[in-house]
């Protein structure tokens, strides 16, 4: 774990978080927010609060997180299966986490999957609560294809 840190992300990162990406079963991603121009939005709107993990110059693992001004966001966390169980999941969000709160952000919410075992028991063990009150309903606005990993 020696030889594992985090650091900011970056859109020079892209290419290699996007294979990361592809790489981790029950990741949703899309053909719109997910390309290079839309991450690079997303990190101009977020450049503090976004990260990489990295081994040996590798990228290992990320996280994208963002707010509102009044909430934050997690979105894509992935963590390569050959670091995984290894706390650098857990690194990634207490830096997400810390960055929200030195922004004034008070809480935080995200999206997993119900059929994503694995995500929902990570999250569960961070502590994130599963609401049973609520209902998500989203509209698309921008017509999308969903990438099926």
């Amino acid at each position: 774990m020696n030889d594992i840190y985090i650091r900011p992300m970056s859109i020079e990162d892209y290419d290699d978080i996007y294979n990361l990406w592809t790489l981790t079963k029950g990741m949703g991603l899309n053909n719109l927010d997910d390309t290079k121009t839309g991450i690079n939005i997303f990190l101009q709107r977020n450049p503090n609060t976004c990260f990489v993990a990295i081994s040996h110059n590798e990228i290992i693992g990320t996280i994208i997180s963002g707010h509102d001004g009044r909430r934050g966001y997690i979105y894509h966390t992935a963590v390569s299966e050959k670091f995984r169980k290894k706390g650098v999941g857990q690194k990634l969000v207490t830096s997400s986490l810390t960055a929200l709160k030195n922004e004034g952000i008070n809480k935080v919410a995200l999206v997993v999957f119900s059929n994503n075992n694995l995500g929902n028991l990570f999250w569960e063990k961070l502590g994130f609560k599963k609401r049973e009150d609520l209902i998500y309903r989203d509209k698309v606005i921008n017509e999308m294809e969903k990438i099926t990993i």
